[in-house]
């Protein structure tokens, strides 16, 4: 009989166990640190952990909606120096929208499945990253259009600057070759400027406010228009 009841107990231990796991709330899993990112074509999978590693990538969810990324930033060249990257959150079932003060500024995740230990996701672009693939592709049109043509006399080219930084200026300066549709181009790198503003304008995108050095020479190397500064 002892036996029985001791099994009894067991059953609805686990079942209760189980049942929790299912119907609790993904906000709640959520909360934590997660480290250890395995990437799988389109998913990334975290494991659940006290603390950020010192050393390495990691994400926490805080209860206030606070986000902290620790990361060695976009550059990848050792020796790797790790910061803290702090912005918020918010959950809207399984959609995660990140806030944060360095670039891309606001991201999302789509949560694909998530337990005690482990964390899978997947990258879900928020309209800010859309806005800023439509610059970029804007942007390999004009580059596509520089480099068509190899560049073999540095008095057929010249220079034009291009962009918008969000504290005003331009981004930075481009060589296009004098006998190519320049009207085309230019219009182009106009259209580029434009849109760029306008983007740092409804993102509050910020940055340095230094002038953007202004290219003196053209030199032809290895058959790519060079600026000389």
């Amino acid at each position: 009989m002892k036996k029985i009841y001791f099994l009894l107990i067991a059953i609805i231990f686990f079942s209760c166990e189980n049942n929790q796991e299912i119907i609790i709330n993904a906000d709640d899993l959520l909360i934590g640190s997660w480290v250890e990112p395995f990437y799988n074509e389109e998913t990334t999978t975290f494991k659940r952990s006290n603390d950020l590693p010192s050393n390495g990538f990691g994400i926490t969810f805080k209860q206030d909606r606070s986000f902290i990324e620790r990361s060695s930033g976009w550059c990848g060249t050792p020796p790797l120096s790790y910061t803290d990257y702090i912005g918020s959150f918010e959950i809207d079932k399984t959609l995660v929208k990140i806030t944060t003060e360095f670039y891309p500024g606001n991201y999302q995740w789509r949560i694909i499945s998530l337990t005690e230990k482990e964390l899978v996701v997947k990258i879900e672009l928020s309209d800010q990253e859309k806005e800023h693939r439509n610059l970029m592709a804007l942007f390999d049109e004009i580059q596509n259009l520089v480099y068509a043509t190899s560049c073999t006399d540095a008095a057929n080219w010249t220079f034009t600057d291009y962009g918008s930084k969000a504290c005003g200026g331009a981004q930075g300066y481009i060589a296009y070759l004098t006998t190519m549709d320049t009207v085309d181009f230019l219009n182009k790198i106009a259209l580029y400027t434009e849109a760029e503003k306008e983007f740092n304008i409804k993102w509050g995108i910020i940055s340095d406010c230094s002038l953007t050095p202004k290219p003196i020479a053209i030199e032809c190397k290895n058959g790519y228009p060079n600026l000389i500064y």
